[in-house]
C-alpha cells in the first residue's frame, strides 16, 4: 500500500469489523439456534478488528515516520481531520471485543481510547473557536469525532467503567442535534458531495441509533429515547434509496462509512426487538443485522481485491 493514500479515515475499517462482531455477539440471544455455533461467526469478526487495528497502527507508525507532514495534514485538514476520531472509536470497539478474553489489554485499550477521544475532541473544539473552517468543509466524519463517544459506553459499560462511559456519552450526545442540524443545514444549501464521498452520508445512522441504544442501557429509565429508534429506520431507508447507485461510485476509503453505521442501526434494532418482543420488530433486527454483515463483507473484500490488484 502506498502509504501517502493512508489516511487517518482507514480506521473506519476497524469500527466496522469490530463492531460487526459485537453486534452479532448482542443479537446471538435474540435469535436462539439459529447458528449452531454462534461464536464462529461473532468472533470471527472479533479477531478481524484485532487484526485491522494492529496493521493499521503498523502502517501508520511507518507513514509517521516516512511522512509526518502527511499525518500533520490528516489532523489539521478540515475535510479529513473528523475522521481522526475513527482511531479511538475503534480502539474502544476492538477493547470490548478482546475484553471477554484477556481484560487487562482491554482495560487498557478502553482508557486509551477514552483519552485520546477526548484530546482529539478538544483539539476540534479548538479549531472551530479559532475559525477558518468553511461550512463547506465541514462532513459526515465531523460526527466520528464529536459524536464519537456515544460508541464508548457498549464496551465501557461491559468492562465496568460506568461513569467514564456516562461522561464521554453526555459530551457526545449534547452536540450530536447541533451537528446533525448543520450538516443536514450544509446537504440542503450546498453542493452535492463528490461520488467518492457520497457513502458518508451513512454516518448519519449513528447518533439517532445509539444514542437510543446505549443511552438506554445507561439510564434505563429514559424510555423516550426510544423515539430516536423509528427515525433512524427511516433515515436508513431515505439513505438506502439514496445509494441505489452505489456501484457506480468510485471504489476507496470512504466505502468503510457504509459498514459501522449499519453495525450501529442492527445493535439499536436488536435492542429494541429485545425490548419490545414480537416477530415483527425481531424480523427487522434480523434484516439490519444481514445488511451490515453483507456491506462489512463486501467492502471487506473489495478492499483486499484492491490492495492485491494494486501489489500486483
Amino acid at each position: 500500500m502506498n502509504l501517502k493514500q493512508l489516511h487517518v479515515g482507514f480506521y473506519g475499517a476497524v469500527m466496522g469489523i469490530a463492531g460487526l462482531g459485537l453486534t452479532a455477539r448482542a443479537a446471538a440471544p435474540l435469535f436462539p439456534g439459529t447458528f449452531r455455533a454462534p461464536a464462529y461467526f461473532t468472533e470471527l469478526w472479533v479477531a478481524l478488528g484485532v487484526l485491522a487495528l494492529a496493521l493499521l497502527l503498523f502502517l501508520y507508525f511507518l507513514k509517521m515516520l516516512r511522512n509526518p507532514a502527511a499525518v500533520r495534514d490528516d489532523f489539521n485538514n478540515p475535510l479529513t481531520m473528523g475522521f481522526c476520531g475513527a482511531l479511538p472509536v475503534g480502539m474502544s470497539l476492538v477493547a470490548g471485543g478482546v475484553g471477554a478474553y484477556f481484560p487487562l489489554v482491554g482495560h487498557a485499550l478502553w482508557w486509551t481510547s477514552f483519552a485520546l477521544l477526548l484530546a482529539l475532541q478538544v483539539w476540534g473544539l479548538l479549531r472551530w473557536l479559532t475559525g477558518g473552517i468553511e461550512l463547506a468543509k465541514v462532513n459526515a466524519g465531523w460526527l466520528i469525532l464529536f459524536v464519537g463517544g456515544i460508541v464508548l459506553p457498549g464496551p465501557g459499560l461491559g468492562l465496568g467503567h460506568d461513569e467514564a462511559a456516562r461522561f464521554c456519552f453526555g459530551v457526545s450526545a449534547s452536540v450530536a442535534p447541533l451537528l446533525m442540524a448543520m450538516l443536514l443545514y450544509r446537504a440542503i444549501t450546498g453542493p452535492a458531495l463528490a461520488e467518492a464521498l457520497r457513502p458518508t452520508w451513512f454516518i448519519l445512522l449513528v447518533p439517532p441509533s445509539l444514542i437510543y441504544a446505549n443511552g438506554i442501557a445507561l439510564y434505563p429509565d429514559a424510555h423516550f429515547l426510544e423515539l430516536l429508534y423509528p427515525f433512524a429506520l427511516v433515515l436508513a431507508v431515505a439513505l438506502l434509496v439514496y445509494a441505489r447507485r452505489l456501484a457506480q461510485w468510485p471504489f476507496g476509503a470512504p466505502w468503510w462509512a457504509f459498514t459501522f453505521p449499519l453495525d450501529a442501526l442492527a445493535y439499536a434494532a436488536v435492542r429494541y426487538a429485545q425490548e419490545h418482543p414480537s416477530a415483527l420488530w425481531k424480523s427487522i433486527a434480523g434484516v439490519a443485522l444481514a445488511l451490515a454483515t453483507l456491506f462489512v463483507a463486501g467492502v471487506l473484500w473489495r478492499t483486499l481485491r484492491s490492495a492485491a490488484s494494486r501489489r500486483a
